[in-house]
């Protein structure tokens, strides 16, 4: 079962209710219900969770990289809980805005400490 979950979800783009992209789904996590049944709590995405499915140096590189751009190392995952899924087709389609979700701290860092520093990075365009 855990195969025919990761062939749909593993790898797609997830896009926000506006139709813009949160990223990609990394992996999942499950969580068990009080009979003991497993079933899919949220999706994953992120250097975090791409490199622990990886595994491996690859796996470890991406992580360290990923952590070396945060403030407050190991980088969690992003998770996007299942409730807010609207549908999945050629990608997972969400119910809410990209801005509703928590922000990844890696895109946090660099939002402050790199984009916020290029003069005219916030003008509105015309």
């Amino acid at each position: 079962m855990r195969v025919q979950l990761a062939r749909q979800l593993l790898d797609r783009q997830i896009v926000d209710a506006e139709g813009r992209l949160v990223g990609r789904v990394d992996d999942v996590a499950f969580a068990v219900d009080g009979a003991g049944y497993p079933y899919v709590d949220s999706l994953l995405t992120g250097q975090g969770a791409l490199g622990e499915r990886i595994g491996g140096r690859i796996g470890r590189l991406l992580v360290a990289v990923a952590d070396r751009f945060t403030d407050d190392p190991p980088v969690p995952p992003l998770r996007v809980p299942l409730a807010v899924v609207a549908r999945v087709d050629s990608a997972v389609r969400l119910r809410c805005r990209a801005a509703d979700l928590p922000s990844s701290p890696v895109e946090s860092w660099l939002r402050r400490h790199l984009i916020e520093r290029i003069p005219g990075a916030y003008r509105a365009s015309g």
